[in-house]
């Protein structure tokens, strides 16, 4: 299973992130991908970028180093089921990440953890739902895959999330307990580093040695192709 794009990364205007955009571009030419995304965090995370970042994208080639390159965001999921970016922001992006973080959430349960998930998932924009598998802030994943199909959204399985197993709870566990259910149902997953410095861009290798270990269908995986992934996400 060949991936050809990453998604989910950020730059140093994220506020815990190291590489700029041209940095990171050219370490996805090195790793032999054709397509990136940017998605810098939106509001809710200590340090980040100011929404206004995302009214001048159209300034940043569409293409560097011989890689094509999109704009996003990994939007929080809020208490309340809302987007911690405003919808004038969001307009501006390719596309948008959703995604529960400890540090603007509390946990409020599986079930209602899992209705302001699904609640963001229904903003046309969003096509990716990050990490989902760490029970701090535990998921019901039959009603997050069904709600993935009917919205068409991806769930991602994130290879970062592989290197810090000790600090996602059950996340193995619960990736497996996901895929099956996608495989399932038909829902299409994505493969991303969710990468914060050069170094990590296309490190994909733990998330896709997990999804080949449950025999996952490699049809379903949306990052195996390119025209497959742009036309799923634009």
């Amino acid at each position: 299973m060949d991936l050809i794009g990453d998604m989910h990364m950020h730059t140093l205007v994220s506020g815990h992130a190291y590489g700029t955009i041209r940095e990171m571009a050219q370490a996805a030419q090195a790793k032999g991908l054709e397509m990136i995304g940017f998605t810098e965090h939106a509001p809710g995370i200590p340090g980040t970028v100011d929404p206004f970042y995302y009214n001048n994208l159209q300034a940043v080639p569409r293409e560097l180093y011989g890689v094509q390159v999109y704009h996003g965001s990994e939007i929080n999921v809020l208490k309340d089921g809302t987007l911690s970016l405003a919808q004038s922001y969001i307009d501006h992006l390719d596309y948008a990440i959703v995604g529960i973080h400890v540090q603007c959430y509390e946990n409020a349960g599986k079930e209602q953890n899992t209705s302001n998930l699904i609640a963001c998932m229904k903003n046309e924009k969003v096509k990716i739902v990050s990490h989902p598998d760490d029970d701090h802030t535990p998921l019901d994943y039959e009603r997050l895959v069904k709600a993935a199909k009917q919205y068409h959204v991806a769930l991602e399985v994130n290879n970062s999330s592989l290197k810090k197993v000790n600090q996602r709870w059950n996340c193995l566990e619960n990736y497996r307990t996901m895929l099956s259910l996608c495989q399932k149902r038909r829902v299409p997953v994505i493969i991303d580093s969710d990468a914060h410095d050069p170094s990590q861009v296309g490190e994909l290798n733990l998330a896709k040695a997990l999804v080949e270990s449950v025999g996952f269908d490699p049809s379903l995986v949306l990052n195996t192709n390119l025209e497959k992934l742009k036309s799923f996400l634009f």
